[in-house]
C-alpha cells in the first residue's frame, strides 16, 4: 500500500496520521465556515426582504388617501339629527346610513366636503345642500375634515371624489 494522497513521504506512521487528522480538521472547519456564511447570506437576504416590505407598507400607509367609508363594517344603529349637517357626521353613523337611510329606508348616500384642508368656492356647501334637498329620503350632507379630497360622495361599496362641486356628476352617481 502506497502513501496516502496529500501526505508527504518520509514521515513516520504516527506523523502521517497526525497530518491526516489536521487536514481533516482543516477541511471540516472550512466546510463549517462555508455553511456559516451561506446561512448568514440567507438571513441577510431575508432581512432585506422584510425591511423592504415594511418600508413599502409604511410608504403605502403614509401616502394613502384618507376617504370616508364605503362599507357598513363597525356601524351603529343610530341616525344623524338631520340630512343636512353643519358638523361632521360620525363615521359609524355614516356607515349605518350607507346600509339604510334613516335607519330603515333604502341604502343612503353621504356627501362629505372638506373646507378645512381645501379652500371651498363661495356657496359650495349651499349648492351641495340643494342636491340633498332634491333627494330628501336618502341623501345626507356633512363636513368631514379628515379626508384628503374636497368632496366625496359615498354609497355602499362606491365612492366618487371631486375637486369641484360638479352637481351633474353627483346626481348621476346618486341615481345610478
Amino acid at each position: 500500500m502506497g502513501p496516502a494522497q496529500g501526505v508527504p513521504e518520509g514521515l513516520s506512521r504516527k506523523e502521517r496520521r497526525e497530518l491526516r487528522e489536521q487536514q481533516k480538521e482543516a477541511e471540516r472547519r472550512r466546510r463549517q465556515r462555508g455553511r456559516f456564511f451561506k446561512k448568514g447570506a440567507v438571513w441577510g437576504v431575508a432581512g432585506l426582504l422584510v425591511a423592504a416590505g415594511a418600508g413599502w407598507l409604511g410608504y403605502s400607509i403614509a401616502t394613502a388617501k384618507r376617504l370616508p367609508p364605503t362599507s357598513i363594517a363597525d356601524h351603529v344603529e343610530q341616525s344623524p339629527p338631520g340630512h343636512i349637517l353643519t358638523t361632521p357626521m360620525p363615521l359609524a353613523i355614516q356607515k349605518h346610513m350607507l346600509e339604510h337611510a334613516d335607519g330603515g329606508g333604502r341604502p343612503g348616500v353621504v356627501i362629505n366636503y372638506n373646507c378645512v384642508k381645501f379652500r371651498c368656492p363661495e356657496g359650495m356647501a349651499d349648492r351641495l345642500a340643494g342636491m340633498v334637498r332634491a333627494f330628501p329620503d336618502f341623501v345626507y350632507l356633512a363636513p368631514y375634515s379628515e379626508m384628503d379630497v374636497r368632496i366625496a360622495v359615498t354609497k355602499l361599496g362606491k365612492i366618487l371624489t371631486l375637486d369641484e362641486p360638479d352637481l351633474e356628476k353627483i346626481r348621476a352617481f346618486i341615481t345610478e
